[in-house]
């Protein structure tokens, strides 16, 4: 049995996902520093963390500006963390802890898969068909995949990307070309593996992604 603890989101962008608290201070944000990544702009970069020591687990809330709250009640300083506790992440993510894989949930959502394009949350992974892509993707072209896989074939505007991989940014010195430099790096990236096309460029609008068996 893992007796390390598991996070797992309840809602937000990252809804059923499930994290392994595996290191002593765990943290929490929209930085992308953070061991967990979250990409609501509510979330502080840095907005929590969860810290473990001989006396347990513990929440630590670093001021954020949206709060954070334990069971409904709002988390000034440290508080103990208990199996089963839920954490709202200023009011827009919510997390549950889980103290051992004994009392899991029996249902989460798997790594996303369509057409040939295998998506990891968790781990922040992409498969190929069935091949994994080695060495990881940058945090940036993850999240350009992942807003456009969730996007459902639909086309994704630049002000749209510029929120989903910049969020700090509010798109202050972010370029047209550095969009495109991005979406040629993940282009790339995807061909060392399959060098069909996965991302549209859609002129005048901006890019989809085009997923299907082929």
């Amino acid at each position: 049995m893992n007796e390390k603890p598991v996070l797992i989101a309840r809602e937000g962008q990252l809804s059923g996902q499930r994290w392994t608290v595996d290191t002593d201070e765990f943290l929490i944000g929209r930085g992308s520093d953070c061991h967990i990544v979250l990409p609501e702009r509510q979330v502080s970069r840095h907005h929590v963390k969860i810290v473990h020591d001989i006396n347990g687990y513990r929440l630590q809330d670093f001021g954020s500006k949206n709060g954070t709250h334990l069971n409904g009640t709002q988390v000034k300083g440290t508080v103990p963390l208990h199996d089963g506790d839920e954490i709202q992440i200023a009011l827009c993510v919510k997390l549950v802890f889980v103290g051992t894989d004994a009392t899991l949930p029996l249902t989460f959502d798997p790594p996303i898969k369509e057409g040939n394009l295998t998506i990891d949350e968790a781990h922040r992974s992409v498969m190929v068909k069935g091949e994994q892509l080695t060495p990881p993707l940058s945090l940036a072209q993850f999240r350009l995949l992942q807003l456009l896989r969730e996007a459902n074939g639909a086309v994704c505007t630049r002000d749209e990307i510029v929120d989903a991989v910049w969020p700090d940014t509010d798109g202050i010195g972010v370029s047209e070309q550095a969009i495109d430099a991005l979406v040629r790096r993940l282009r790339d990236r995807l061909s060392e593996l399959d060098d069909y096309n996965y991302v549209v460029t859609v002129r005048g609008h901006g890019f989809r992604l085009e997923d299907e068996s082929h």
